[in-house]
């Protein structure tokens, strides 16, 4: 039987008095995708530094591609990849230079001038780490990761600082990496990120699991509670339209002029929701009603923001 990419069973990692992970178990098969989302401070970064054998856990046990990431570090590192946050390069070194210095490490690597082209750094190639931008340093630390042909691959927040265009040609290569059938374990602040790439997702909140399951399972799981959205004039008063509304609905404004009303609709609450608008003199543009989101599944779960 293949061994999963990745299988934790009650880890506990502690650092002084403070718990940061708190009897997690998750278990990732090979050959997916899978995303770990979570507010700050939830565990996410520290359980992945444990799985990449960065950090030595207190209870518990892991196991990566079958080995234990901290006992067996020597023999795993040529299967993984990792791009921390960050970067973590010289700031001196030359883009093309970083690149050839760590697929020199490897015993197949990828072409280097390939990967530096797909990843739109082809006109970077001689700039020093320090002068590219935050989305061009991240797309190298990405080329970095996965220029050894890892079985494996884990990413701290990959498309941080990126253009859309960046981004999206970042997805793409993501998409293609599955396809080959390399795991990849990301954490993300952005929930189109996951609802895009992701076959499966974990919500993580104070050291554990708290929900699990591919993007529309997850979704899926309250179908009935659908959600209105809508778009007027930035900075509207929600508390007001959700007292306008019956009890029990959530009103929030998700990004300026972009309002969600999540709760059963129907066309009372429709009504109600344009009827308000009106008497604020605005319109309501671009009303759209559907089932709730990866967001808003967050949310409930949490309580909190992902960036909070």
């Amino acid at each position: 039987m293949t061994a999963a990419a990745v299988e934790i069973t009650g880890l506990v990692k502690r650092f002084g008095p403070t718990t940061a992970v708190d009897g997690l178990d998750l278990k990732m098969p090979q050959g997916i995708l899978l995303a770990v989302l979570g507010p700050n401070g939830a565990g996410k970064t520290t359980t992945v530094e444990v799985c990449e054998g960065f950090l030595r856990p207190d209870a518990g046990t892991v196991r990566v591609l079958g080995l234990d990431p901290a006992r067996d570090r020597a023999a795993l590192r040529p299967r993984i990849g990792v791009m921390p946050q960050g970067g973590g390069a010289y700031p001196g070194v030359r883009a093309e230079e970083m690149l050839r210095l760590v697929a020199a490490c490897a015993a197949h690597p990828l072409d280097p001038a390939w990967l530096l082209d797909v990843l739109g750094l082809d006109g970077a190639r001689r700039t020093p780490f320090k002068r590219l931008s935050g989305g061009q340093q991240q797309r190298l630390s990405l080329a970095c990761a996965l220029v050894g042909r890892p079985e494996l691959v884990f990413l701290d927040e990959p498309t941080s600082g990126m253009d859309p265009q960046a981004r999206r040609l970042v997805w793409e290569l993501l998409g293609a990496l599955r396809a080959d059938g390399v795991s990849v374990l990301l954490t993300t602040h952005l929930m189109e990120e996951a609802e895009t790439l992701a076959d499966d997702v974990v919500i993580v909140d104070n050291g554990a699991v708290i929900a699990q399951g591919s993007p529309n399972a997850l979704t899926a799981e309250h179908a009935e509670d659908a959600q209105l959205r809508f778009r007027a004039r930035p900075g509207l008063d929600t508390e007001l339209l959700r007292a306008a509304l019956p009890e029990g609905y959530l009103v929030r404004e998700s990004s300026p002029g972009a309002y969600r009303v999540a709760g059963l609709v129907d066309p009372q609450v429709v009504s109600t929701v344009t009827s308000w608008c009106a008497q604020q003199g605005v319109l309501a543009e671009e009303l759209h009603v559907g089932r709730r989101d990866l967001e808003e599944v967050f949310l409930e779960l949490t309580g909190r923001e992902l960036r909070s």
